[in-house]
């Protein structure tokens, strides 16, 4: 059975739904804390701010089966430019049909055309998958770091907050 060709394109302000709740799918409170960041909000911002570098992949009848979001970094009074590779997503459904790749190369076309010296993508450290699949793009310099949380759940502070608002009621 021949598999509907899938279009990478800038996304729309229409698309900008379909992408978060296709976020939401796969980066869930099960996944590493450093994806449980995702946000609507986040995703709007960098529609604003940088729409050339927000991508989407669609099927014949407009669904959006995924996405790769960039931004540009520039700091004041430096020459270099950076690109950021800051979420990118696939429908599990379209998994293994190149499609993170094909997202990835026009994201990579999009930074060199706006003269990004260098390009960056973080991901968890034991996402062995992620770390192949970055690594063919040629991501070598790895530079590792520690992302601490802590569940203010459990905190003093918090604890008495709601034993006080208890005793309100």
């Amino acid at each position: 059975m021949l598999k509907p060709r899938i279009t990478i394109r800038e996304m729309l302000v229409e698309d900008i739904a379909a992408v978060v709740t296709l976020g939401y799918t796969l980066f869930t409170a099960e996944s590493p804390t450093l994806y449980r960041c995702w946000d609507e909000d986040d995703v709007l911002e960098l529609y604003q701010n940088s729409k050339s570098l927000c991508l989407v992949a669609v099927t014949p009848e407009g669904h959006v089966v995924g996405f790769a979001l960039g931004s540009l970094l520039e700091k004041p009074g430096r020459p270099w430019k950076y690109g950021w590779l800051e979420w990118l997503g696939v429908a599990d459904a379209f998994k293994r049909r190149r499609l993170a790749r094909r997202l990835v190369n026009r994201l990579l076309d999009r930074f060199i055309e706006q003269n990004v010296r260098i390009m960056l993508v973080d991901t968890s450290e034991d996402n062995q998958h992620a770390l192949r699949f970055f690594r063919k793009f040629g991501f070598e310099q790895e530079h590792r770091h520690i992302y601490m949380s802590i569940n203010l759940d459990s905190h003093p502070k918090v604890i008495g907050r709601k034993f006080a608002l208890e005793l309100e009621d």
